[in-house]
């Protein structure tokens, strides 16, 4: 049976106790934490969450734009992430995920030199992650402007040649970007290192029109041993925030539990 999880930060703002007890409530495994390095200690994090049998098997990192062409900005990224590298470590080194700063849909500069930066500020993430394994999340367009596809993804990993880089697609951004996302994950294969499942509204699997019955048979033929990360929200507009109202965790404890059942059948 396959191993799964979600990210924290679809709970929204309460106490990481609160939201392990809704995790393990929806019959997860593990979590992939948001890496919050000033305000979690990690220490206390590993018990809240093992009280509650519960795994980090990976970090979302924070904003932090690695392809800014202003370079103390860029600096101020690589410095989030040496912090983000050092806080995964106090974990146990769970995988640190990474990308672009949220909501920057154009270049400031060139796209050609944004790319070189990007390429670039990777290739420090990995150095600085020496002997932990970095995935580099996949958006879409409405979120990015740099690496929307598995294509361009493995030309990126190519690109950096670091052997603790893999990819990070997900069936939510997929579904926008991907002609064929079983297909994709198949043209990944080995490069997959991490796999986040939301349905094509954003919802629980199962809650749109997104054919997760070929994602999981493309995962199975790949030979994908990591966890599936749920990354859902409840209903309702506003992609960038969780909240949508009153009773919207318990709404998100019932998709993850429908979405975990979807891929153990699987």
């Amino acid at each position: 049976m396959r191993k799964t999880g979600c990210c924290t930060w679809i709970f929204g703002d309460t106490t990481l106790a609160d939201t392990a007890a809704r995790v393990a409530k929806a019959g997860l495994d593990g979590v992939e934490l948001f890496g919050d390095t000033d305000n979690t200690d990690p220490r206390e994090a590993l018990k809240i969450l093992g009280d509650h049998g519960l795994t980090v098997f990976s970090l979302t990192p924070g904003d932090a734009d690695i392809s800014h062409p202003d370079a103390g900005i860029r600096a101020r990224a690589i410095d989030y992430y040496k912090a983000l590298s050092d806080f995964a470590h106090e974990l146990g080194n769970p995988l640190i995920s990474c990308h672009g700063q949220v909501g920057r849909i154009a270049p400031i500069a060139s796209q050609a030199e944004e790319d070189a930066l990007l390429q670039e500020s990777v290739a420090q993430i990995c150095e600085i992650a020496k002997g932990q394994n970095v995935v580099f999340e996949i958006l879409n367009r409405y979120e990015t402007h740099q690496i929307r596809t598995v294509a361009e993804g493995l030309a990126l990993m190519n690109a950096v040649a670091a052997g603790n880089l893999k990819l990070l697609p997900d069936a939510y951004h997929m579904n926008i970007e991907e002609a064929d996302p079983a297909g994709a994950l198949r043209a990944g294969g080995d490069a997959i290192g991490l796999y986040h499942a939301a349905d094509s509204n954003r919802v629980g699997v199962g809650a749109g029109h997104t054919d997760f019955a070929a994602q999981i048979n493309a995962l199975n033929d790949i030979n994908y041993q990591g966890p599936v990360i749920f990354e859902v929200n409840a209903p309702g507009p506003n992609p960038f925030t969780p909240d949508k109202g009153d009773g919207f965790r318990d709404i998100v404890v019932e998709e993850l539990a429908r979405s975990r059942r979807v891929f153990n059948q699987g």
